[in-house]
């Protein structure tokens, strides 16, 4: 394996960020959160209104600078969110979204996911959009993402991370799985199943 090198996200990768979050959204589903919010039926739409929400002076989780990359021999290849929900609220989100314009039906949709979701707390440290390019599944890519950002959360303080997969996800499952996460807790929604065709979400956990 060639050397795998990982620095912090820049406004020039928000389209690399833009297609990461839209797969780990979907999931191997035909649509995902960000199809819900944006009811767009162009996926180049879409696209472009993940890039604009990666560079919004409103700073959401899904701010650039809450990602980091991983290169090999000048490719991108993978990359990972990593943020403080104490930072990182909900209510930037929603003000975010309001400036981009989405879908006036958002509010319903997020809402209606949450109520499918776990509350994040603000003491731990949050991961999402775990994602290795096509053509590439090594687990040291994951494993080199995952070492910079719990050395940048144990600096600050962090002791307890943090990461949400949905059930029926066998494949990030396992991944979080073999890089010493533990399933702490499930909740099953209806109402998720209904548009997503998955019957709910586990919360993983990993000790610093």
């Amino acid at each position: 394996m060639k050397k795998i090198e990982v620095r912090k996200a820049t406004p020039a990768d928000s389209k690399f960020l833009a297609l990461c979050m839209l797969k780990s959204s979907r999931a191997g589903k035909s649509i995902g959160l960000f199809d819900l919010i944006f009811v767009v039926n162009d996926e180049e739409h879409l696209l472009s209104m993940l890039e604009k929400l990666t560079t919004s002076e409103v700073k959401t989780y899904c701010h650039y600078s809450n990602f980091l990359i991983a290169i090999i021999d000048g490719e991108v290849v993978g990359t990972l969110c990593n943020y403080e929900p104490r930072i990182a609220t909900s209510e930037l989100l929603s003000k975010a979204l309001e400036a981009l314009g989405a879908s006036e039906k958002y509010e319903e949709n997020a809402s209606m996911v949450s109520l499918c979701s776990f509350q994040t707390d603000k003491r731990t440290w949050m991961l999402d959009f775990l994602i290795e390019k096509d053509g590439y599944s090594d687990l040291l890519i994951v494993r080199e993402l995952l070492k910079k950002s719990l050395l940048t959360a144990s600096l600050k303080g962090y002791r307890i991370v943090h990461t949400m997969v949905e059930i029926g996800s066998a494949d990030i499952l396992l991944v979080y799985k073999k890089l010493g996460f533990k399933v702490i807790d499930e909740k099953k929604c209806e109402v998720f199943k209904e548009n997503f065709g998955r019957s709910g979400i586990v919360l993983l956990e990993f000790h610093l």
